[in-house]
């Protein structure tokens, strides 16, 4: 099969393909191309991870897209939790161990590649293979093996892509819970300032209507009067006297 493309087709359970557009070759953005803040918009309402794909049967929409099994039904069957990712940082040997690809074919896979990489980018397609296969052959490296464990690496990839992302879909919906929750707690506590101080208001109002009402019998008897008497009770306060 030297047709690459239907290669592809072929297998496009195991491989990532780029999905054509004559007209734009970038007719929309994959979840790479998206922001922060549109990932959260765009998973925090969400349905979690596979119960919309396999409504629909097909992958998210996207310049590029993996068209693979629904994560339950692709669980390596040694699969175990690898170390989680630090700083945006993947480790990798981490993925493939926990996905069940032990060292030797990890090792068989990178001898293939390091093959392929070596020749000429004007070398035909053909050739390449011829050359490859030759290669691994004399090596000892049995291509089957190699194909297997191949798969197998895309396998681990595929599993810790979607894992990722069902947990990063529960944070982001357990998160949003939370924020409008703490929105509604805001709005709350905003609302029984408002009306705190709209209460104190009218007390002031009215305290000082009544006291308006009191101070036109003092008036009545002097304002000298008035300051003596307060000035010689033990109870009363002076103005310029400051009440704790």
């Amino acid at each position: 099969m030297s047709d690459t493309k239907n290669w592809g087709e072929t297998v496009v359970g195991w491989f990532i393909v780029k999905e054509e557009d004559g007209n734009n070759p970038s007719a929309s953005a994959g979840e790479a191309d998206l922001t922060a803040d549109e990932l959260i918009a765009k998973y925090a309402n969400q349905t979690p991870l596979g119960a919309e794909e396999e409504d629909s049967g097909t992958a998210d929409s996207g310049e590029i897209s993996a068209a693979s099994p629904q994560t339950d039904n692709f669980v390596p069957s040694t699969y175990v939790t690898p170390p989680p990712v630090e700083n945006g940082q993947v480790n990798f040997e981490a993925v493939y161990e926990a996905g069940g690809v032990d060292a030797e074919e990890r090792e068989r896979v990178q001898k293939a590649k390091s093959l392929l990489a070596s020749l000429p980018e004007t070398t035909d397609f053909a050739t390449k293979k011829q050359i490859v296969e030759a290669s691994l052959k004399a090596f000892g490296v049995p291509i089957e093996k190699i194909i297997e464990a191949g798969v197998a690496e895309i396998e681990a990839l595929e599993f810790y892509i979607r894992s990722g992302k069902t947990d990063t879909e529960k944070l982001l919906k357990e998160s949003t819970e939370r924020i409008q929750q703490y929105e509604l707690e805001i709005q709350n506590l905003r609302k029984i300032m408002e009306e705190r101080v709209a209460e104190q208001n009218t007390v002031v109002a009215t305290c000082n209507a009544k006291k308006l009402e009191t101070q036109k019998i003092l008036e009545f008897f002097g304002r000298e009067t008035v300051a003596q008497v307060v000035k010689d009770s033990p109870k009363l306060h002076e103005p310029n006297e400051k009440v704790d």
